[in-house]
């Protein structure tokens, strides 16, 4: 079992940053593939990014990319999303997720583990 808390969403400003954390129970987070998926109101799920077991593979959705870097500590059982260059249409929850690999990671059915999400809005 592995439990996801994720912190560090906010109010920001289009143009601002933020960097999101999740960080994970248990002592097989190294083993857990893990990525980002966020929900805004009225629509789908998407996925956002995610990244390899040992960090050395990145996805990453087209809206995010040039503006969203995932990275991943496993020695703090932690995965990072720092975003740049906010836009109001990233107003979303953001959920952190876990699963056996990185393709499979990208996908909502190829999730084993959900965090609860953290809201980040950002004003126009």
């Amino acid at each position: 079992q592995v439990q996801l808390v994720e912190s560090g969403g906010g109010l920001v400003q289009a143009g601002g940053s933020l960097r999101l954390s999740c960080v994970a129970s248990g002592r097989t987070f190294s083993s857990y593939a893990m990525g980002w998926f966020r929900q805004a109101p009225g629509k789908e799920r998407e996925f956002v990014a995610a990244i390899s077991t040992g960090g050395n593979s990145i996805r990453s959705a087209d809206f995010a990319k040039g503006r969203f870097t995932i990275a991943r500590d496993n020695a703090k059982n932690s995965v990072y999303l720092q975003m740049s260059s906010l836009k109001p249409e990233d107003t979303a929850v953001y959920n952190c997720a876990a699963g056996p690999s990185i393709g499979v990671v990208t996908t909502i059915r190829g999730v084993d583990y959900w965090g609860q999400g953290t809201q980040v809005t950002v004003s126009s």
